[in-house]
């Protein structure tokens, strides 16, 4: 291809997350690059070594018909995309399509998104398709040029309802981009019979749980969905949000799952970057952390999202329930937020306090215990604050916390981990 490329990602949820990933060796990429090509492009390129003068200036008698004239290489652009990504399969045993299908063969309920929101619909096509339901997923990989035949192609020829997802929104448009590009593919395919409705998330780094894609199946079922929805939130101005039920836990059985509470500056989320790799390059487990704050950073409220397990981890929204929750401030629990109710039943909850086990109780708020009593959750306490300053680490509690992680999580041998702390500390 001899057009230009851009790469593009769900911004702060992709680019802020530690994960655990398979890396190729260069020499291995090496083969796959036409370097007569390259040299060949570089040769097009401006250079004062051998100056030209280009588009200096065009009149209206030419320039429509130059720009007309690129035409050739985009549309060319889709098979040399699909030809290199034969070659990536073939070397690394992956399944990447221009548009790649995920779900039931006869699915009749498919939703139709790009970015990360796809490893959400996968871990809730896969709890649903257990239970005989007829859904699916194409996941677009190539947006521009947007190949219509290959995007027909990937549609189960079962497919019913189409619920395009667009993570942005265009005030005054009849839809957003991707929803405009999906019903411009079907119609240029003839394919009228399939009804398509569109939907937003995730503006602004929302969230988008499992719970909003279960919404989406749900409206999909309906005689008469929405044509146009939002997911994620409560829209009750122009009511176009869909309702969300709690849903199950959808990741993976062997996933641990973890949830600090900080404050923005007392080191919580420097920890929690620690601890993950330490996990990550110490144990044969997967590994993923997001960190959650807001434009306060300092001073404000900071919440650590860690999972590990044995299997892959394609979990890119936050914590709802909790093997461990740990609060790192104890002036959460005066202020009665929400955070052991984040804790699965018979998870374990730890506070950083100097209260003994009655002021601590007199502290929390009645619903905070009754949650902790039918839930049998574990509760434990540890003295950070003093411990830190006994140990000559000043106000720093995090390396005490992050201690106590270890010792109640289990995933290492403490004495290991802190020494594994060590060497992160001595870097």
């Amino acid at each position: 291809g001899r057009v230009p490329f851009i790469n593009f990602f769900d911004g702060f949820r992709t680019s802020h997350e530690i994960q655990k990933i398979e890396v190729w060796d260069y020499e291995d990429l090496k083969e796959m690059c036409d370097m007569d090509a390259v040299a060949a492009f570089r040769h097009r390129a401006l250079n004062p070594e051998h100056p030209v003068m280009r588009g200096s200036h065009e009149n209206d008698d030419i320039f429509f018909q130059h720009r007309e004239a690129c035409n050739k290489y985009y549309d060319a652009v889709p098979s040399v995309v699909e030809k290199y990504m034969g070659k990536v399969n073939a070397k690394l045993g992956t399944n990447y399509q221009l548009f790649n299908y995920y779900g039931a063969e006869d699915a009749e309920h498919v939703i139709v998104a790009m970015g990360s929101i796809c490893d959400v619909a996968e871990e809730v096509i896969d709890y649903l398709t257990a239970k005989g339901e007829k859904v699916g997923l194409i996941k677009v990989r190539l947006y521009r040029p947007f190949s219509v035949e290959k995007f027909v192609e990937a549609i189960p020829a079962s497919c019913k309802k189409l619920a395009v997802l667009d993570r942005t929104k265009e005030p005054g448009s009849i839809g957003e981009p991707l929803f405009l590009d999906v019903v411009a593919a079907l119609n240029a395919a003839g394919k009228d019979g399939i009804k398509v409705i569109g939907g937003r998330y995730g503006l602004g780094s929302k969230d988008t749980p499992p719970s909003s894609v279960f919404a989406v199946y749900d409206e999909l079922k309906k005689d008469a969905p929405k044509a146009h929805f939002t997911i994620g939130i409560n829209d009750d101005v122009t009511y176009l949000s869909l309702e969300e039920k709690p849903a199950p836990n959808t990741a993976a059985e062997s996933t641990i799952e973890c949830k600090f509470w900080g404050l923005g500056g007392d080191g919580t989320v420097g920890a929690n970057k620690d601890s993950i790799k330490i996990i990550g390059d110490h144990t044969d487990k997967y590994a993923q952390a997001y960190f959650q704050y807001d434009s306060k950073k300092t001073g404000g409220i900071t919440i650590s999202h860690l999972r590990f397990g044995d299997e892959p981890i394609k979990s890119p929204y936050y914590v709802n329930k909790a093997d461990f929750v740990a609060c790192h401030n104890p002036s959460y629990i005066e202020k009665g937020y929400k955070m052991v109710q984040d804790v699965k039943p018979g998870g374990v909850f730890l506070v950083n306090c100097q209260w003994d086990a009655a002021e601590l109780a007199e502290k929390m708020n009645a619903e905070t215990k009754q949650y902790i009593a039918k839930n049998n959750i574990q509760l434990y306490t540890v003295d950070a604050i003093d411990i830190a300053a006994e140990i000559g680490l000043g106000k720093r509690t995090n390396t005490v916390l992050q201690s106590a992680f270890f010792a109640l999580a289990k995933v290492l041998p403490v004495d290991e981990a802190i020494g594994y702390m060590k060497e992160k500390a001595q870097k």
